[in-house]
């Protein structure tokens, strides 16, 4: 069996031509015509020397074209490069010459930036831009090609030959330090962890290529959107996941709270993704204000469920979302680049609890202790999240890195890319959040996650980091670097209640630096690096008085 990318979205549209496949709020697109224009796509690709095992770089928003070439690429057995929109030409240089990539996709608003690379990076020899609405003004390069164009001149038969499981899925993650890295896949292994090829909650394997698309043919169409940004792997897997399975997956270009509420509204969404706080909270926001359009709150009535990942969901945000959202599934789950999906919670009312999620891991996910063992349930004992069976090959172009975060351990390779956790009593597992951004604080490990959660209780408070910064007495002192909803800025006398009820006093800020907006990657996740610079480009705005352990 050929559990490839292409082929199972293949079989969805063998099964369900006629359904709508992929939607913004101007068109729809069936699957047979996702089917026409990815053939056309790809094609062209091929015409251009794009061999299999060559890279494919998509430097775009959430669009239908997007998804198109993200398919046409897998058609092609090539392999399809993430590109972080908000790159600068340095990082967007690193990355076409790491990927080794030989063609790009991009939205015109991003031309000026590709042309000033390309002079640098001449492996680079195919450009197709798609027309955004920065078209009167962004012009194309000369040596670039319409996508539109390449469309009509090309072939929309599918006859691409026989694909492999062992096709190469690759992703670029930022991570937290250091500079982006490739996570290579096999198709089949990332599928599984990540495109339904293992049932998440029981655990068993798929075991005909055929299944999600029959599955999905038997059922009414799910209508998915899949908020975070395309570069985010966990949006490109909610994509996937929908197309395999017939259903459709309505495309918005840029995140606001209001937006998000309007296109439920609009295409009477079933599902959402979403990536933690950073879009859970300015959708609460605009839930609260309804639809400013119409003075009146918004039509929900299709959605029941709220997903969550890959980033930080408040146990306050989320009683908020039960209480507003009364009779959805709202669940939050852990996993990485690295990973995949690794464990689920079903939020509930009244189980919420502080520090970081609680989730049920799967079975192919354990903690290990120092040496490699199993942490048992309950002992208290802070280990490192670890996945064995489909995991990454490695990193591309980096062995160093992948000796350091695909280990073995008694006999057993493991995927382990850092994140820290304890596994309680009942055997549930508590995240504790990434190794690389904990606080030493006088021997004491802190976990920013935590702190962050605690922090975003207060009702003035509408986004923090924490980081840790240098002490003479403790080596590192929690900080933290706040963004509050108006023009009140909580002191430590008000805000050390809440903090003592959430967290231990060692773990509370002493320092405090306020600013108009926290920097966060398009996905949600905190930018620590950015957060440590504010911490030391001017003096802390608030300070606490000298910590007591």
């Amino acid at each position: 069996m050929s559990y490839n990318i292409a082929d199972l979205v293949e079989h969805a549209i063998d099964l369900m031509p006629d359904r709508v496949a992929l939607a913004d709020d101007g068109r729809e697109v069936t699957f047979a015509q996702l089917e026409d224009r990815a053939n056309k796509l790809a094609h062209y690709l091929q015409e251009q020397g794009v061999r299999p095992g060559d890279k494919v770089g998509i430097y775009s928003r959430n669009t239908v074209e997007a998804v198109e070439a993200m398919v046409a690429i897998f058609k092609a057995r090539a392999v399809m490069i993430n590109v972080n929109y908000r790159y600068v030409e340095n990082e967007l240089q690193y990355i076409f010459e790491n990927s080794d990539m030989v063609a790009l996709i991009h939205e015109r608003r991003y031309s000026d930036k590709v042309a000033a690379v390309r002079p640098k990076t001449p492996a680079l020899h195919t450009v197709i831009v798609v027309d955004d609405d920065t078209t009167a003004t962004v012009p194309t390069a000369a040596d670039s090609v319409e996508y539109e164009a390449v469309l009509a001149s090309s072939s929309g038969e599918r006859d691409f030959g026989e694909r492999s499981p062992d096709d190469l899925y690759l992703l670029y993650t930022g991570g937290t330090t250091g500079k982006p890295k490739g996570v290579m896949w096999r198709h089949e292994d990332v599928w599984r962890v990540l495109g339904g090829g293992i049932n998440f909650v029981t655990g068993e394997h798929v075991a005909d290529e055929w299944d999600l698309a029959k599955m999905g043919a038997d059922n009414p169409a799910m209508v998915r959107l899949p908020i975070p940004p395309m570069i985010h792997g966990g949006a490109q897997w909610a994509t996937f996941q929908c197309l395999f399975g017939g259903g459709k997956a309505v495309m918005i270009p840029d995140f606001s709270g209001h937006g998000v509420w309007q296109s439920i509204d609009r295409h009477k969404i079933n599902l959402i993704f979403i990536t933690g706080d950073a879009m859970a909270r300015p959708m609460m926001d605009a839930l609260v204000e309804g639809n400013p359009e119409t003075g009146a709150p918004y039509d929900l009535s299709s959605l029941y469920v709220v997903a969550s990942s890959a980033a930080l969901f408040s146990p306050a945000l989320k009683d908020q979302f039960l209480e507003l959202l009364p009779n959805r599934m709202i669940s939050d789950s852990i996993g990485s680049s690295e990973t995949g999906f690794g464990g689920l919670s079903l939020v509930t009312k009244g189980q919420t609890h502080t520090g970081g999620p609680r989730v049920k891991i799967d079975a192919s996910t354990e903690v290990l202790d120092d040496d490699g063992n199993p942490v048992e349930p309950g002992s208290g004992v802070v280990g490192i999240l670890a996945r064995r069976g489909n995991i990454p090959i490695g990193y591309y172009n980096d062995e160093a890195k992948t000796a350091a975060t695909f280990r073995e351990y008694n006999g057993i390779r493991y995927a382990i890319p850092g994140d820290y956790a304890r596994v309680e009593a009942d055997g549930t597992v508590t995240m504790l959040g990434r190794g690389s951004v904990s606080i030493n604080s006088g021997g004491e490990k802190i976990y920013p996650e935590e702190v962050e959660a605690a922090l975003k209780i207060h009702p003035e408070i509408f986004d923090a980091i924490v980081v840790g910064v240098d002490d003479e007495r403790w080596g590192q002192r929690v900080a933290a670097v706040v963004q509050c909803r108006g023009a009140n800025r909580p002191t430590f006398e008000e805000l050390r209640p809440i903090l003592s009820k959430e967290i231990a006093s060692y773990k509370q800020p002493r320092s405090v630096w306020f600013v108009e907006e926290i920097k966060r990657s398009p996905a949600g996740k905190p930018d620590y690096r950015w957060a440590k610079e504010q911490t030391e480009g001017r003096a802390a705005d608030v300070e606490a008085a000298a910590a007591v352990k």
